[in-house]
């Protein structure tokens, strides 16, 4: 890899009128606000997510949405403070059994593994309106299409925690450098289109508490996985890096393609500031996940908060729906966070293409099914299971 060609290609200034709806451009990244864009105008959402699709793949390979959970809504405020003490409760269980936590940085850092289906078993009411974000959905979707599996990663810095060194991130991003030059340029390429990135600022992050670093247009460089490690690139990085400082409750979203390291907490042990973040892997359909999630065990955890939410608001006033979509925008955004949305590999012998179709009920359906017909807790986990045991 040419780091003269890497150079030029992360030299380049972010072009504001690419991106007419970001509040502003800060260090090459584009800022947006959820508080000026619409969920409702299904024209002006084409737009943003057009302008964020370019963001990620042919320009900085970053972006910022503030306000992701407001914190001057009552509701979202009531979630992220519910949310963060589940974290909390599921930290010390986890540090009096003896869980092992972060992969760096050991005793500076606390790490949850899986805190997707950690969380549904802690709080299912906070869980549901958590991943009820119909944010959340739109920037998935944005970069992987329909059927996204999600799964999440809670990582806390403690004052003194140092940087990581920069990487790129799954899927090659896992693999030594041995192992990525086994795969075909197609599938170098491939890789960054498999997965979205995000973290969700569950704490403020002045700059000084190390929020994540990024340089940007470094998703575009294509033997990037076979670069990153190489120690004139990483000085490169160290010398060219940017950090944006966030508010909690704002998110930050990325190529994983794009060299990128959790920053130094140099805010001092007096001061007990941890920078809390919850990381959002977003895999695409046709794609593996980093993490498996059990959702017949999330769907049992909570189901009846979902069912008594859900029959409730039956009762009240519909909310948005999307066209051609059964589920108001909240329990639709909701559904596709809980269930694979691709049904394949399956047995087709077992489960047939359903009919009209040419493939069988994902689980997406099936819980979208089960929502509308009033199913309860042991009726919709017993249907997930034949469904996995078919």
């Amino acid at each position: 890899p040419s780091l003269a060609d890497f150079e030029r290609l992360c030299s380049q200034t972010t072009d504001g009128t690419l991106y007419p709806h970001a509040r502003t451009i800060t260090q090459n990244i584009p800022i947006y606000s959820t508080r000026t864009l619409s969920l409702t105008d299904a024209g002006a959402l084409a737009a943003v997510q057009n302008e964020w699709y370019h963001i990620l793949s042919a320009g900085p390979g970053i972006f910022v949405l503030q306000h992701f959970y407001d914190q001057h809504d009552q509701h979202d405020q009531a979630t992220l403070t519910a949310t963060t003490a589940a974290f909390t409760r599921i930290i010390a269980h986890e540090a009096s059994a003896g869980v092992k936590g972060d992969h760096f940085s050991t005793g500076h850092n606390a790490r949850i593994w899986n805190s997707f289906s950690k969380h549904a078993f802690a709080d299912p009411a906070s869980f549901v309106s958590y991943y009820s974000n119909p944010w959340l959905r739109a920037v998935s979707e944005t970069w992987l299409g329909p059927g996204y599996r999600l799964t999440a990663q809670v990582n806390i810095v403690r004052p003194g925690g140092p940087a990581q060194a920069p990487h790129r991130d799954y899927h090659l991003g896992f693999q030594a450098d041995r192992t990525c030059a086994r795969f075909p340029r197609g599938l170098h390429a491939a890789s960054a289109c498999l997965t979205l990135q995000g973290a969700v600022a569950h704490s403020d992050m002045p700059e000084r508490s190390g929020p994540t670093r990024f340089l940007p247009f470094s998703q575009r460089f294509e033997p990037g996985y076979l670069a990153w490690r190489r120690a004139e690139f990483r000085a490169f990085f160290e010398r060219r890096y940017v950090a944006l400082p966030l508010r909690e409750g704002d998110a930050v979203f990325f190529n994983p393609a794009v060299m990128h390291a959790a920053g130094e907490n140099c805010l001092g042990v007096a001061s007990g500031f941890e920078r809390r973040a919850n990381l959002l892997q977003i895999g695409a359909a046709v794609g593996k996940t980093m993490e498996r999630v059990d959702v017949g065990a999330v769907v049992e955890a909570v189901w009846e908060e979902v069912r008594r939410r859900f029959d409730a608001e039956a009762n009240a006033e519909a909310g948005k729906k999307e066209e051609g979509e059964e589920l108001d925008a909240h329990w639709e955004a909701f559904v596709r966070a809980l269930g694979e949305g691709y049904p394949f590999p399956t047995n087709l012998d077992r489960r047939p293409p359903a009919p009209n179709g040419m493939a069988p009920e994902s689980e997406q359906d099936l819980i979208r099914r089960g929502l509308l017909d009033g199913w309860g807790k042991e009726e919709m986990v017993a249907r997930l299971r034949q469904l996995h045991e078919d």
